[in-house]
């Protein structure tokens, strides 16, 4: 029977890529993965008192459908937050999603149209592509300079009549790159001139080292900025899946989507309210594991960029924040980014995700999670070197 057009244009190479370590993992090899980003997974437990509101919600029979658009508790804390981070918002600007995920679909299925087009940084995170062409877009990739700023003049040639929004990942998955304010004001200048949307993904807002982080909010002014944001990174609750969409308060031309986009929340109902609790709590409780969570992040990219430039045919840069290097590799001895991944996996165990996953300017390129303690990280790196190494001497 047949199936729709649209849904073979779905990819998601961070999670795609697990099928493989799923046959490899059936031989009774160890592996060790470094493709998805979850640090729940890892030495990085959710905080108790998160833990606790959620019990609590359950236990006290908060367990029944909340307001499509999020509990107003919820959306209060939301608005503190990004209020902090210089947006202008209110509660009416705020809508709760099951992750950034669901936040970007309705995003993507509220302003993408057939023909199209969305720029986005090269490399990107893979949804974003997948859910324009899921909604008959077309996604456009900007190059970025070589000190990791948008490269203004290539933007500007790829903007067309079609043109509708202009996606920023700040910090960038999967590159680790961090805009700053002058960046961020650059792009809503580029946006606010050729009136298109700018969506902003801060999921990582607070996972930044080396240099101050500066929420779009700031410069924003009254430009079309859609704000996506959530708690699986910093607040470690990646299988709750709780996010949120912030529409700029200051910017009428926002009033059309700010009016339909209740409609794709009423239509799958409402959010988990257990952890809506939950995420309130995450927003007014203690704050100090954040530090210690960045600095444990710190030193692992700081082992993992140190041992990869080591290596013969690789090349990292240091990323400012999230936990995610994008080493580039030399391919003398592999047709693609992707052929070097698989063999990678067959031969030693560890699973990464392909550059060309994330987009044309990704390949080249492969894409490591540096969450593991620095125990099994330094084991990886072990294995990737002499992996490396016994290639060069073939």
């Amino acid at each position: 029977m047949k199936v729709s057009n649209r849904i073979s244009n779905v990819e998601y190479a961070i999670r795609d890529i697990t099928l493989h370590a799923r046959r490899y993992e059936k031989s009774g090899t160890k592996i060790i993965y470094l493709n998805i980003g979850d640090p729940v997974k890892y030495d990085f437990p959710t905080p108790d008192h998160i833990k606790r509101a959620l019990i609590d919600a359950v236990l006290n029979n908060f367990n029944y459908y909340a307001d499509s658009e999020g509990i107003l508790e919820l959306r209060e804390a939301i608005v503190e937050k990004e209020s902090q981070k210089g947006l202008s918002i209110s509660v009416e600007d705020v809508l709760v999603t099951n992750g950034i995920s669901e936040g970007l679909d309705m995003v993507a299925a509220s302003i993408v149209e057939p023909n199209t087009e969305v720029l986005m940084p090269g490399p990107y995170y893979p949804p974003y592509a997948s859910y324009v062409k899921f909604y008959g877009g077309k996604p456009i990739e900007f190059k970025l300079t070589d000190d990791g700023t948008p490269d203004l003049d290539d933007i500007k040639s790829k903007i067309t009549a079609k043109s509708r929004a202009l996606c920023v990942i700040n910090p960038n998955n999967p590159t680790g790159e961090v805009f700053d304010g002058k960046s961020l004001k650059q792009l809503i200048d580029i946006a606010a001139e050729n009136d298109m949307y700018i969506v902003c993904d801060e999921i990582y807002d607070k996972l930044v080292f080396d240099k101050e982080f500066t929420g779009i909010g700031k410069v924003a002014k009254d430009a079309a900025v859609i704000l996506l944001n959530g708690f699986s990174k910093v607040y470690l609750m990646t299988g709750w899946r709780c996010g949120y969409i912030c529409m700029n308060s200051k910017c009428q031309k926002l009033e059309n989507i700010r009016n339909n986009i209740p409609k794709l929340a009423r239509v799958r109902i409402a959010t988990n309210l257990p952890v809506q609790k939950a995420a309130v709590a995450a927003l007014k409780g203690p704050q100090a594991y954040i530090a210690e969570m960045v600095t444990k992040l710190k030193n692992r990219r700081d082992l993992v960029v140190k041992r990869l430039n080591e290596i013969d045919g690789i090349s990292c840069k240091l990323p400012n924040g999230a936990f995610y290097t994008f080493p580039e590799i030399s391919l003398t001895h592999w047709k693609t980014d992707k052929d070097f991944v698989l063999d990678l996996l067959n031969k030693t165990g560890i699973l990464t995700v392909h550059g060309s996953g994330f987009g044309e300017r990704g390949k080249g390129h492969f894409r490591i999670v540096y969450l593991p303690t620095e125990q099994v990280l330094q084991e990886a790196m072990d294995k990737l070197s002499d992996f490396i190494n016994s290639k060069n001497h073939n």
